[in-house]
Parts: structure tokens; sequence; C-alpha cells
């Protein structure tokens, strides 16, 4: 059985059999490979959106911190604290009725790629998380 694999004197290169083989293997591999890759990039996304969230709700109460009667009510105003937005995540300071009552909320800004949100509420000076789900 296995002679039919050996290679007679003097003959090079693979057989066809052995490059089929090579390409079922190749092909394989990537219909496992290529979906999972598809759902690390989505988490990828996700875990950005709820950290630009974090971080800028951790912003505007440093902001609130320095500035006690102010108004984080602009995205200038949470970089003026320290809040640095990734490049692929838009976030944005909703409704800002003062510091006990107000919304962050952060969004994937590439497009087709995701639109989970997640939102930083605050209401009558209770904080409600709903971030983005994977």
């Amino acid at each position: 059985m296995l002679k039919i694999f050996s290679k007679r004197e003097g003959e090079k290169g693979f057989t066809l059999i052995e490059l089929m083989i090579v390409i079922a293997i190749i092909g394989i591999l990537a219909a496992i490979a290529i979906p999972q890759f598809v759902q690390y990039r989505k988490r990828g996304y996700v875990a950005a959106i709820n950290a630009d969230a974090k971080n800028a709700y951790t912003a505007a109460n440093a902001y609130l911190v320095d500035n006690p009667a102010g108004a984080a009510n602009s995205l200038a105003k949470l970089q003026a604290s320290g809040f640095t937005p990734s490049p692929s995540v838009t976030t944005a300071v909703g409704t800002w009725t003062d510091s006990s009552n107000y919304t962050i909320t952060s969004q994937n800004s590439t497009a087709g790629l995701s639109t989970d949100t997640c939102t930083y509420a605050v209401t009558a000076g209770l904080l409600t998380v709903t971030p983005a789900a994977p």
C-alpha cells in the first residue's frame, strides 16, 4: 500500500495526491479559523466601546471634582479632564441636566462593523450601565 506513495529512483517533486491532501488540510484550517477571527474582531470592538464609555464617565467625574459648579456636557470638557477617545469609537455626552442627571454613550464609528452601544446613565445620582454585548 505504501509503495504507491514512494518515489521511483530519479523522480523529483510531489505527487498530485500529496498536493491535494495539503490543499484539503489548508481548506479545513481556513474554514475553522475565519469565523473565529470574525468573532475575535467583534469582541475587540465591543471591548473598545465599553472601555471608552467607562473612561468618559471617569473623566466626567474628574471634571466635576475640579469644577463643582460646572457641567461636563461636551467631549472637549471630557478631553480636558484626561479622556482620550479611541479612533474607532464615537463617544458623546447625551443629556446633561446637572451633575446628578446625565448620560454618556459610546458607539463604534467604523461603518458596517458593529452597531453596539454602551451607555452610562446617572439618574438622581445613581449610575446605570448598559454595556455593549459581544
